[in-house]
């Protein structure tokens, strides 16, 4: 879920209100606060926790609430989490931390330390292209012995690790595996995956829901529609411009000229200009009625 702004301290309330809304009317499975495309690690501590209370009060309990602890301090990671755990989240997600990159020794011995410390079960998020360092397999297998360690979200981008994970983790009941761009949702969960954390479904929440249901069922036709227009999502509102902001200020542009929230990007990122909010609007005026096109095909 994105983090709506006012400004580069200040919740955009009345917006987190009416996106919170939106994706639970689209039947999304739970929310993930303060991930990539939540701009988590770019916000205050303060931000981040006055995020998870409210957020929280409005699910009211209605799906899993995930929270993103990851930081390069090992104390406001665990401060967070136990700020989450009071706020009533259901999970926490950490990343390595990626500032210096660790080994997988170290790596694995900061798990050892921080799970004790954390009140909350623990997803893994595997984010090599930002934190430079993976989870690789042999961390991965001491993870499935940690009863509180509960799954992971992928967001490599490389379905031969996915699938490599998929491999190893069968061995143990109930541990999640998501995965993290959505291009990749379909083929992830007709392979055995459990769903994935869609940036997309911000803006269009039921087709993410629509597109996991199918895949999850072995229905290829719906698989088919409903993916190609996951991907026309995706081609059409993440693309504009060279950056790797381009997806969250995509997302959040979509979301304002939607009237959901605000499109205030927390720093060093921008919200776009006015050049590209014309395409994003043209390119939401296409996709709406296609989207609702392809959902009623599909129902």
């Amino acid at each position: 879920m994105v983090t709506p702004l006012k400004d580069r301290d200040t919740l955009d309330v009345s917006g987190l209100e009416r996106v919170i809304r939106h994706v639970l009317a689209g039947g999304v499975q739970g929310l993930f606060l303060l991930g990539t495309t939540g701009e988590g690690t770019s916000l205050s501590h303060r931000l981040r926790r006055e995020l998870i209370e409210r957020s929280s009060r409005l699910v009211a309990g209605r799906v899993p609430l995930l929270a993103g602890i990851t930081d390069t301090s090992f104390v406001e990671s665990v401060n967070l989490a136990r700020a989450a755990a009071e706020a009533g989240a259901d999970a926490v997600v950490l990343s390595p931390p990626y500032s210096m990159p660790e080994d997988q020794v170290e790596l694995r011995e900061y798990l050892e330390h921080i799970l004790p410390e954390l009140p909350l079960p623990l997803f893994l998020y595997n984010l090599p292209p930002l934190t430079k360092v993976a989870f690789e397999l042999d961390v991965v297998r001491w993870a499935l012995d940690q009863p509180r360690i509960v799954g992971m979200k992928d967001s490599s981008g490389s379905m031969i690790y996915f699938n490599r994970v998929r491999e190893v983790t069968r061995v143990r009941a109930g541990w999640a595996l998501l995965v993290g761009p959505e291009e990749l949702l379909a083929e992830a969960v007709l392979l055995g995956g459990h769903g994935g954390v869609c940036a997309g479904a911000n803006i269009f929440p039921r087709l993410y829901v629509e597109l996991y249901d199918a895949a999850e069922r072995g229905d290829l036709p719906r698989v088919r529609a409903l993916h190609s227009m996951a991907m026309r999502v995706a081609e059409e509102i993440y693309r504009i411009g060279s950056h790797s902001s381009a997806v969250i200020k995509g997302v959040k542009c979509a979301l304002s000229c939607l009237g959901l929230c605000d499109d205030f990007m927390a720093e060093p990122f921008h919200r776009f200009g006015e050049p590209e909010r014309r395409r994003i609007q043209s390119a939401l005026k296409a996709i709406q009625p296609e989207v609702a096109t392809a959902l009623k095909t599909a129902a």
